[in-house]
């Protein structure tokens, strides 16, 4: 079974190696870079290369908040000691859910509400193989990345597609194949309640009726929306790779059927926009697959923020292992 460790190391030089390409066009990254394969220049945030980003850096923050043994507040607390110390590069869902002055854990389903109950973004995506890298499994690993998830987007199409996510993971790591893998993943993602955990977690509180109604009638079409875009990105088609957060999804789950770890990071790379998120989540399918990063992106792999628990200049390869530990046994 693949290493956790390996993957949160997978996850974060594919969101490495993105950074440079983030918002450029395809045209533009060609002309500049050429095929990248190394870390390279040239960040719209700042980033050096080899270092990962907001998406990264929250996987570690979460995890993190699971080694305060204090559950979701500490995952949560942990996530805005993130946010406070002032990353370059910040979600603005994500922002909007973790500033909410009030203690509990119904900021994401606020922010939701302040959109209209429209918006959809990849950043909870982005970090939830967080909860399998910590170590849940089975149901456990369901109701924990809908609650995980939420905190920031409580779209359920966000939720849904992380629930599949993180169980798609779960198979791949398992050596499942991976189409009957997005299967069992779907299952999983179709048999959670999850408006019932997110009621019982205080996700969607009492003063959340509204939303929680508006969760309900969405919910449905949330799981066939996910249903389609991962059988799309099982036979290789890639709608677009905004921030969105099922354009993410169907392009991870396309890109992720490469036969090496440079072949399915690649694209994701040299097709800019959202460049850094879709390589880190591909990442995470590609770290759950047991495929090996390419040795000379690991040394000089480093986060690009300090905060609480982490410092900018520390090497990922020497201080995961105890990362991923500390939040394991929790």
């Amino acid at each position: 079974m693949p290493d956790a460790t390996s993957t949160l190391l997978s996850l974060s030089a594919a969101d490495a190696l993105g950074a440079a390409t983030e918002f450029k066009t395809p045209e533009a990254i060609h002309a500049h870079y050429g095929m990248i394969d190394s870390y390279q220049p040239g960040s719209v945030f700042g980033f050096a290369p080899g270092e990962a980003t907001d998406d990264s850096q929250m996987v570690v923050a979460t995890l993190l908040g699971y080694a305060r043994r204090t559950g979701h507040a500490g995952v949560r607390h942990a996530l805005r000691e993130w946010l406070d110390a002032g990353p370059p590069d910040v979600g603005a869902l994500t922002g909007s859910a973790l500033r909410r002055a009030a203690p509990g854990l119904d900021g994401g389903a606020w922010a939701w509400a302040a959109s209209g109950h429209h918006s959809a973004g990849n950043g909870g995506l982005m970090r939830v193989a967080a909860v399998w890298i910590a170590g849940f499994r089975g149901g456990a690993l369901a109701r924990e990345s809908a609650v995980v998830t939420a905190l920031t987007h409580a779209d359920p199409r966000c939720v849904a597609a992380s629930v599949f996510f993180t169980a798609f993971l779960d198979a791949l790591a398992a050596a499942m194949p991976y189409a009957q893998a997005a299967t069992a993943g779907l299952d999983v993602m179709d048999r959670l309640d999850s408006r019932s955990v997110l009621i019982e977690a205080g996700v969607l509180g009492i003063d959340l009726r509204d939303t929680a109604a508006a969760y309900a009638a969405g919910d449905r079409a949330a799981r066939a929306q996910v249903r389609s875009r991962v059988r799309s990105g099982l036979d290789g088609h890639v709608t677009s790779q905004s921030g969105f957060v099922l354009d993410t999804l169907e392009a991870a789950v396309a890109y992720g059927r490469a036969e090496t770890w440079l072949a399915a990071i690649q694209p994701a790379v040299m097709q800019g926009d959202d460049s850094d998120t879709v390589a880190c989540v591909t990442g995470a399918v590609l770290g759950a697959r047991g495929m090996e990063v390419p040795g000379g992106l690991i040394g000089p792999l480093r986060l690009g923020h300090t905060w609480p628990g982490w410092q900018r200049g520390w090497a990922c390869a020497e201080h995961f292992p105890a990362l991923v530990d500390g939040a394991q046994h929790a």
